[in-house]
């Protein structure tokens, strides 16, 4: 008679319970982080699985996005590199398609998915942890999709310091003063936090970058900011928004509130109030929105589109669901006021994502939860170097020491001594040295001079990238290559 694995005195397979965490940012990584930390245990004896899938193998720290762009800080010291953080995860570089969590499934591709012919793939889930972001909110102005520019990833940071350096290459190398005027103009729209701070910290760029110009002075650059309600940056509150105007403005940048863009077709900015400005920069920073996937679950979300969370950081009567950060609706319970909700910020989104590791802990172990509750301490912002505004537990701050606070308060929040320790050197380095001004606009066709090296026909676009980008300049048509990656 055969013996069983009892009979042979080995214990039968424990069933692994597996957490799904869908996206990398702030929530995701900083869950999974923290369930690392809470279920070492459970990990190491495999009863528990951690899986992680997120569009790319990074978490970008967006609040340095700025200073990567004016070349303050590495693009590489920007973002936090998973695999190297979430040693006990399981990291799957995948988009997540749809969940049905009625099943428990998810379905999502893979760099290898069209490679292999096989389609999405589907992974079984006991916990869903669903932390997609956001993504940038567009409204259906003529050209935009063409021509615009986003602010919310590295790539797009770079992608715009490059076109910048280039638009300077190209008013001083051009004859053509239409040309001149459009190139040396930046439309940006959106003044919160992501619009004033690229602004500012670009302008401050571009300004030393025109002195090694022959033709180009920094009195030639015109920026404008376009914003549609009657204030900026209401974050650091109303006294120091209007103190972020007129600084704003004494640096000749021309701010246009209660101002909506209407077009920018044929690279002409066309705003409500009847102004034109021949551009080839317009950078879209107009908020928000929660990422599209939510729509393809079947989980319940409010009328922004939002999951709707408990105060607990589970999905709204989805047992097994959780959400936090931008992609969760949140109540505030220290407001103190029904209805009202956790804005969708950074501060809120990583402590939010401690709490929600410690609460799928205390689940999975069955423990009482606890509720999320944190009073918002304040923001800080950028506008420059060594030009900020605070407003911080009820204290204003402007100038250098809000910019020595902005920076100093980013430094501590970063993830990993790593690169805490890399972006501090850099800032000590860029102090003792000069700015560096260097466009490196071919990185987005590498293999361009080599194919014209082998005698390539090359198609049109392709041709275009030769012609003009190779060397750090648009082409003839101002046209720049769809993908501003590094």
């Amino acid at each position: 008679m055969p013996k069983t694995a009892s009979s042979r005195g080995t214990a039968p397979e424990v069933p692994r319970t597996r957490v799904l965490v869908v996206g990398g940012g702030y929530v995701g990584m900083y869950t999974a982080l923290r369930l690392q930390q809470k279920l070492k245990p459970e990990l190491r004896s495999g009863r528990t699985e951690i899986v992680v899938v997120t569009p790319d193998p990074y978490m970008t720290y967006q609040p340095f996005l700025p200073e990567a762009a004016a070349g303050s800080i590495s693009p590489r010291h920007v973002v936090v590199p998973l695999r190297r953080v979430l040693g006990r995860c399981r990291v799957i570089v995948g988009e997540v398609k749809s969940v049905d969590h009625s099943k428990r499934t998810a379905t999502f591709t893979t760099l290898a998915t069209e490679e292999e012919g096989t389609g999405a793939v589907e992974i079984t889930y006991d916990e869903l942890v669903l932390a997609p972001g956001s993504v940038s909110r567009t409204l259906p102005v003529p050209g935009l999709a063409d021509h615009g520019i986003g602010f919310k990833t590295v790539e797009e940071a770079i992608g715009l310091r490059n076109h910048v350096i280039e638009q300077l290459d190209i008013a001083s190398s051009t004859r053509d003063p239409a040309i001149r005027d459009a190139a040396l103009t930046f439309v940006f729209v959106g003044g919160g936090y992501a619009g004033v701070e690229a602004l500012g910290e670009l302008e401050d760029m571009a300004r030393y970058a025109a002195g090694y110009y022959h033709n180009v002075t920094a009195d030639d650059l015109k920026w404008i900011l376009v914003e549609a309600s009657d204030r900026i940056l209401p974050e650091v509150g109303e006294e120091m928004g209007r103190y972020t105007v007129s600084e704003l403005r004494r640096r000749n940048i021309d701010v246009r509130l209660r101002t909506r863009l209407e077009s920018c077709e044929d690279r002409v900015a066309v705003l409500d109030d009847g102004s034109r400005f021949p551009t080839r920069t317009v950078v879209w920073t107009a908020g928000v929105k929660p990422h599209p996937v939510l729509a393809a679950t079947d989980l319940p979300r409010n009328e922004r589109g939002r999951l709707k969370c408990t105060a607990q950081l589970a999905v709204d009567g989805a047992p097994h669901a959780w959400g936090a950060g931008d992609a969760a609706a949140v109540p505030d319970i220290t407001a103190g006021e029904e209805g009202k909700e956790c804005a969708p910020n950074a501060q809120h989104a990583v402590r939010q994502a401690r709490v929600l590791g410690d609460n799928i802990a205390a689940s999975l172990r069955g423990e009482p939860l606890t509720d999320y509750a944190h009073e918002y301490a304040g923001s800080v912002a950028s506008l420059g170097l060594h030009k900020g505004v605070a407003h911080v537990y009820g204290r204003r701050l402007k100038g250098y020491p809000a910019w020595f606070m902005h920076r100093v308060y980013h430094l501590s929040r970063v993830p990993t001594v790593n690169r805490k320790a890399r972006v501090l050197s850099e800032w000590i380095l860029s102090g003792l040295f000069k700015r560096e001004i260097v466009s490196l606009g071919s990185l987005e066709r590498p293999r361009a001079e080599f194919e014209l090296a082998a005698g390539e026909t090359r198609p049109a676009a392709l041709r275009r990238t030769r012609r003009g980008t190779r060397r750090g300049r648009p082409d003839r048509t101002g046209e720049l290559p769809s993908s501003t990656g590094v």
